[in-house]
């Protein structure tokens, strides 16, 4: 049976990252980030390449898939209700309703997930990852409980 987890960058070494992937047997990462980088020196590790690397020498299978990524648009509009609320990206806790709303109609119902379910892993878990540290706080969070809700997939929020 596949599982489903989701993972942020946030708040984690490269060390603590992989080694909750390991912990939790995630055999493939997928990234749903639209610009696969980070900004910050302590976040390096993120950037695609760096990270690609990375998950190659502990085993793990990395695929980016932007069709489940916002588009720059959805992006600012988070931004602005995360200024208004005075949050950080970083400190963020929960999606307002119109970017949830929006990515739903917007993105995630134009993705056919049956394919994408298909085209993970037999058996193992898969890890959509992102950036934010709390799931609620990550349009992963939207894709995972679209998988729970249309295939009864299990979810695990790392």
């Amino acid at each position: 049976m596949r599982t489903i987890a989701t993972v942020g960058v946030y708040d984690s070494s490269l060390d603590d990252f992989l080694a909750k992937l390991k912990r939790h047997h995630v055999a493939l990462l997928v990234d749903v980030r639209q610009r696969r980088g980070v900004r910050g020196r302590e976040y390096a590790w993120a950037n695609s390449l760096r990270l690609q690397a990375s998950l190659k020498q502990s085993g793990i299978e990395y695929r980016h898939l932007p069709e489940l990524a916002p588009t720059t648009e959805l992006r600012q509009l988070q931004y602005r209700e995360d200024d208004r609320l005075k949050v950080g990206k970083r400190s963020r806790i929960q999606l307002s309703d119109e970017y949830r709303r929006r990515y739903i109609n917007e993105v995630l119902d134009r993705v056919d997930l049956g394919s994408v379910l298909e085209s993970l892993p037999d058996n193992a878990t898969s890890a959509l990852m992102c950036v934010e540290r709390d799931a609620p706080a990550c349009h992963r969070s939207l894709i995972a409980a679209r998988l729970h809700a249309r295939f009864g997939v299990p979810i695990l929020n790392l």
